[in-house]
């Protein structure tokens, strides 16, 4: 649930930023030798004009962090999140706008890009946390603390040149987090190292926002945004095309990205008739959803019941037939995450000619909120295509409750009594 916040609690303003590049090298040293010109003359322009080749990465982006805030930054591959992280952390000034920061940021962007290869991991914790604003005695005392969580055992004195890119990257997540920063900007370094380290990450963030410090996280993994962030900004080729709710804001996402420029999500879809020369005696005539009362279904919601659906006709008697729903996640990158195979639940059907429709009821979708999309295949004796159809893009709705998990669980609630040994159901979502 978001936390209730005031003004006096706001430690980061972005008001009105832009960043403009050139896409030509020349042109931009050109560019960036005539700026600095006139800068120190005073005469630079800072009109939002664009100079031949350069383009806006990132255009009038406006938004506020409180404290103990968790803030997602979603967006495209070059919609600006990377460069927005750099102008917050002081590596690249913005070409309009203001930005006011109250309190110590530390960036997660590049997490070993600081390191000297030549010098020891000692000697890096050292320059990498004076960097991010620590005192030498400040090191001093949380130094043991960086090397424990880093887990680089005796190779603290070895070369940094000599680390793993693994070693590397624990050791900059490591001085970065024991800096206790007030704003940390995380930029896709969730997913350093084995499982165990995540873990010991996730458990750091959550101290570290126990104690007051804000996160503004960048990720693809639509997951990670969704269980820690309270909200998320949209940004869409450097503009902020919605902030908001995070599941909405993912929600719009995820059909931005996967379904831009080829199609809405349906319904329902039609497929042309085939003609007899080219029909292997069943023919696939539409793909559907029904309600778990029978109607027809609009829109899947998880947890609810419903059926995946479709009508068939079938041209001559036919045994040993067995349907398949491949269903994969847009937010898993394509990845199938639901097979439904009648015939690996041994449910081979026998159809004589007619018109059919086949259904597989759920009686809870597990499916979470999100984009999909599904493949069905109909095989005899599950070698010989009879009919398939591929790539019916579809949407899942979702509750409140239960729009952060992974898929729905179907779950009871009750109270035992342990005197009686009673129990009373007292919901069921």
């Amino acid at each position: 649930m978001p936390l209730l916040m005031t003004s006096s609690d706001i430690v980061l303003s972005i008001d009105g930023v832009s960043k403009k590049f050139c896409r030509s090298l020349k042109r931009s040293l050109f560019y960036g030798v005539q700026d600095i010109s006139s800068e120190l003359l005073g005469l630079r322009d800072t009109s939002e004009k664009l100079r031949p080749q350069e383009f806006w990465a990132l255009h009038n982006v406006s938004f506020t962090l409180h404290r103990k805030e968790a803030l997602g930054l979603v967006g495209k591959n070059g919609s600006g999140k990377t460069t927005l992280l750099r102008i917050i952390s002081g590596l690249i000034r913005p070409d309009t706008g203001r930005i006011t920061i109250k309190g110590r940021v530390a960036p997660l962007i590049a997490l070993s890009a600081g390191f000297n290869p030549v010098l020891t991991g000692r000697e890096n914790i050292y320059a990498n946390m004076s960097i991010l604003g620590l005192s030498k005695a400040e090191i001093d005392a949380r130094f043991q603390d960086v090397v424990d969580f880093a887990d680089i055992g005796d190779a603290i004195d070895a070369p940094v040149s000599s680390y793993s890119s693994g070693m590397s990257a624990r050791l900059g997540f490591a001085c970065a987090v024991h800096t206790e920063p007030d704003i940390l900007l995380i930029d896709e370094v969730l997913a350093v190292g084995d499982s165990s380290f995540r873990g010991k990450c996730f458990q750091k963030l959550h101290d570290l926002r126990q104690r007051g410090t804000s996160f503004i996280l960048v990720s693809h993994n639509a997951h990670s945004v969704l269980t820690i962030c309270d909200a998320a900004v949209y940004l869409n080729k450097g503009e902020v095309a919605a902030i908001g709710d995070t599941a909405e804001i993912i929600n719009r996402y995820e059909e931005d990205l996967m379904l831009s420029g080829v199609g809405d999500f349906k319904s329902s879809v039609l497929i042309d008739s085939k003609s007899s020369a080219t029909s292997n005696g069943l023919d696939i005539q539409s793909v559907f959803f029904r309600d778990g009362q029978g109607n027809l279904l609009e829109q899947p919601t998880s947890g609810q019941p419903m059926a995946f659906c479709v009508s068939c006709v079938v041209h001559r008697p036919i045994d040993k037939v067995g349907i398949s729903f491949v269903i994969s996640g847009l937010s898993e990158g394509g990845e199938t995450v639901l097979l439904l195979n009648s015939r690996g639940d041994e449910q081979e059907l026998t159809l004589a000619p007619g018109t059919y429709e086949i259904q597989v009821k759920l009686p809870y979708l597990g499916l979470r909120l999100g984009g999909y999309v599904m493949d069905v295949f109909v095989k005899q004796d599950g070698l010989y295509h009879l009919d398939f159809f591929k790539g019916f893009k579809f949407k899942v709705k979702s509750k409140e409750s239960i729009d952060r998990g992974l898929f729905y669980q179907p779950r009871e609630w009750a109270v035992v009594s342990q005197t009686s040994n009673d129990s009373l159901v007292i919901s069921r979502p």
